[in-house]
């Protein structure tokens, strides 16, 4: 919970400072650099979301207290520290940025709450393959690696998904 509500924190600052800091209109150059921080957020989370769970149907298969677990522990921490979490930060920072000084908040633009929604889902995935990380260093594992074959899939689908609403922009 102290990780969560510090990364809150930071998020808050960052999100004040580029709403200070960089100009806000549509065509600016300050807004494309902002919209290059978001989809580079976009892909450094997502490729994460991805890794993660493979990372941990390799880890439940090795079993606990073996050279080889103890090897995913630090993987798997390295990779949720240094990118997952800072590129989930990036993308919601840069995304409401995008969002509120785009003006993308008006009506006939639903995809976009309903894009929220399922960035909502994913960030609650973020936080399931965090508590997942956690367990995994305390050797408290109680998934089956077929378990987390299957969840290697939802971030996947959620992209697929989120993808199409930005793109064709449905309703």
């Amino acid at each position: 919970m102290k990780n969560a509500v510090i990364a809150l924190a930071v998020t808050i600052v960052i999100a004040a400072l580029l709403f200070w800091l960089v100009p806000g209109d549509y065509n600016s150059t300050g807004y494309l650099w902002i919209k290059s921080v978001h989809i580079f957020s976009v892909i450094a989370w997502m490729a994460g979301m991805l890794y993660l769970p493979r990372l941990f149907v390799y880890h439940a298969e090795a079993g606990p207290k073996t050279p080889q677990s103890e090897t995913f522990k630090v993987m798997e921490k390295r990779l949720l520290k240094g990118i997952v979490n800072p590129a989930m930060i990036g993308t919601w920072v840069a995304g409401v940025w995008l969002a509120v000084k785009g003006d993308w908040f008006t009506p006939g633009n639903g995809w976009l709450h309903a894009k929220i929604a399922l960035v909502v889902v994913m960030s609650g995935i973020h936080g399931m393959l965090s508590a997942a990380v956690r367990r995994f260093a305390e050797d408290r594992n109680t998934r089956s690696s077929r378990y987390w074959r299957i969840m290697n899939e939802v971030p996947a689908v959620l992209l697929i998904a989120i993808i199409i609403l930005v793109v064709v922009k449905p309703f």
